[in-house]
């Protein structure tokens, strides 16, 4: 690498690092409040939660970052007549933009593995603090609303008032696996929460009536009470899972479609051996209709999101493309007005259509493995135009 094209990948990165700073710092209050809104959090937990809310965010300010980046430290080359020095020199201008594609280059895989890895690894340690801090924010919210409800986990409690851990007079109801409502009534309890090992709540009841679902009630002094907590059967979501777990999600799932076809296959044989015409549109055997429906929607969102990860972490390659020709040349405008002119088409232009064809590619009306890339390529013909410009002048 040249002498001028390290000090311009000097210039991009020491900008790059600075605006990346500052951006992180400000959208990390709002992922902060996010978390705290949605799960009531104390700061001993939103402290505990920063370190990992910052990777979660970076795939997300890196591309505009760079952007930035890039009609900074081009838009001040060209006004300072630097470009136009090169160009005298006989050097020829794609010289001074190999610096940023590399640089683009190389963020689209960092933002790639960010978005693989680390954001998965991130949302299991937010929730498995959220999960440890369970009891702590069940107290306070009960110490404030003097009622807190759980359906995930089918736990609903009112109290009069909270004294430390002591609960006065509360009322329990916890709706078992089975759809169950077991309710207690006591004058005070101890509420504990084992979740790390047994993933259970510990009820010490003193003065309780108890109702059972089937109607029957008891009072009894003083009881001990645990109460599983029911799994929450709601899969994870796409973008908490690597694309390893996503692969090997859909290959489940394909697995599964593939046992569903064979054996709606025999079904089908013998009805028709049998002369069961009607029953040749039945699904197979053992299959749930609305199950394989949602099987097969998940596929489809499993599906997308493998996709879409490739081409969302090589738009940082095409915002440099685009904005470190489109900076050369507006030379004569300020960075700011630079960035805007160029963001504001990608903002308008390229991810309304990711996100149409994203959704497209979630109902199964295109394929996703070239319809993620639609708005990478308008951008890269768009590149094309700006940077034929630049090398001509």
């Amino acid at each position: 690498m040249s002498l001028l094209q390290r000090y311009v990948l000097a210039e991009l990165l020491r900008v790059f690092a600075l605006l990346l700073a500052g951006l992180t710092v400000l959208l990390v209050f709002v992922g902060v409040a996010g978390e705290v809104s949605k799960f009531g959090l104390g700061p001993y937990e939103v402290a505990k939660i920063l370190p990992f809310i910052v990777p979660s965010l970076m795939p997300f300010t890196i591309p505009a970052t760079l952007l930035l980046t890039v009609c900074v430290v081009y838009g001040r080359m060209s006004g300072d007549q630097e470009v136009t020095a090169v160009k005298a020199a006989g050097i020829n201008v794609m010289s001074l933009l190999w610096p940023s594609f590399f640089l683009g280059v190389v963020l689209s895989v960092a933002t790639l593995i960010l978005t693989d890895q680390f954001i998965p690894w991130a949302r299991a340690n937010i929730e498995n603090i959220i999960t440890l801090a369970m009891e702590d924010i069940f107290l306070s919210r009960l110490r404030t609303h003097n009622q807190v409800s759980d359906p995930t986990h089918g736990i609903a409690i009112t109290v009069l008032r909270v004294d430390g851990k002591k609960l006065i007079k509360p009322i329990f109801r916890y709706t078992s696996p089975g759809g169950g409502v077991i309710t207690i009534q006591a004058e005070e309890a101890q509420l504990e929460f084992d979740l790390p090992r047994q993933q259970q709540v510990l009820l010490d009841l003193h003065a309780c009536h108890i109702s059972s679902p089937t109607g029957a009630t008891m009072w009894v002094a003083h009881r001990k009470e645990i109460y599983p907590l029911r799994p929450n059967s709601t899969p994870s979501p796409a973008r908490n899972l690597s694309i390893d777990m996503l692969q090997r999600e859909m290959d489940k799932i394909g697995r599964m479609r593939i046992a569903e076809d064979q054996r709606r296959v025999i079904a089908s044989v013998f009805s028709l051996s049998q002369g069961e015409f009607p029953r040749l549109g039945e699904p197979a055997p053992g299959t749930k209709l609305h199950e394989a429906i949602g099987r097969l929607e998940r596929f489809h969102k499993l599906n997308t999101e493998v996709h879409s990860r490739y081409a969302m972490a090589c738009s940082c390659l095409f915002f440099v493309l685009i904005g470190s020709p489109f900076s050369i040349l507006q030379a004569r405008r300020q960075f700011l007005t630079n960035f805007f002119l160029c963001f504001l088409p990608i903002l308008l232009v390229y991810y309304p259509v990711v996100l149409l064809f994203a959704t497209l590619s979630k109902g199964a009306e295109v394929n996703p493995a070239w319809a993620m890339w639609v708005g990478n390529t308008i951008l890269i013909v768009a590149s094309g135009v700006i940077l034929r410009k630049v090398l001509q002048h």
